[in-house]
């Protein structure tokens, strides 16, 4: 019990820290949106830090951890190349407006403190995996990286298809109805569900790997009722 809770308690101080550079950086930057940019990154790093930390070494804990580097570093490249050159994202300046000179206090705590708890619960799988993972893979290994494959292509082609769409001048105002965004408002929040579903099946593997499943399901209510679908369909409401 005594290692599991120094190896929580050392995985969130670099979290904590992580996070607290980030909030410095949006401060200077004057750009709160960096915050999206830093999400995908942290996944990468945490894991890898805890896959140090534990010292393990095993084949699931490699392709957890590989995983997650994928996903993050792609996310992490596709926000940074939509924004970079226009100016910070509606909902942050939306905040800014409402939150007056409370801002920076609450854009710490309500953008970055609570981003980083996110960040961390669901990153809980992979920790445990990476923290109790033994030689072995199993079939839940291979099922766990085709679940999380079918994600990661649907998020990466849906992105991909709106990135384009955008670019012809003639498509200013209109939304996007043709390829995967047919068949879905938001593909890609599809995508990136199912991905952490993958990753959680990874953790089935192991002995008490279902209680990690806090890990998948707080990222799918944060999309479908908080920070993702919602804002979207509020923007966009009758049209």
């Amino acid at each position: 019990m005594t290692g599991s809770m120094s190896y929580l308690l050392e995985t969130g101080l670099i979290l904590f820290i992580y996070m607290n550079l980030w909030f410095v950086i949006s401060v200077i930057g004057k750009r709160n949106d960096v915050a999206d940019v830093a999400w995908g990154p942290g996944f990468v790093l945490l894991a890898w830090c805890s896959f140090m930390i534990a010292g393990t070494w095993s084949p699931r804990a490699l392709l957890a951890d590989s995983m997650v580097t994928i996903w993050g570093v792609r996310l992490a490249w596709h926000i940074f190349s939509r924004n970079r050159s226009k100016g910070e994202d509606f909902r942050y300046m939306e905040w800014r407006r409402a939150w007056g000179r409370w801002f920076y206090l609450r854009s710490y705590f309500q953008v970055f403190i609570l981003q980083g708890v996110l960040l961390f619960i669901i990153l809980i799988p992979v920790l445990f995996i990476n923290k109790n993972s033994s030689e072995t893979l199993t079939w839940f290994d291979f099922a766990g990286f085709f679940v999380w494959i079918t994600g990661f292509v649907f998020e990466t082609v849906a992105d991909r298809q709106l990135a384009v769409f955008k670019l012809k001048p003639g498509n200013k105002g209109k939304i996007l109805q043709s390829g995967l965004w047919h068949y879905s408002r938001h593909p890609n929040y599809f995508g990136e569900v199912v991905q952490w579903w993958g990753v959680f099946v990874l953790a089935l593997s192991l002995p008490g790997g279902w209680m990690t499943v806090a890990g998948p399901l707080v990222i799918t209510l944060v999309i479908l009722f908080v920070s993702g679908v919602p804002l979207l369909e509020k923007k966009y409401a009758g049209r």
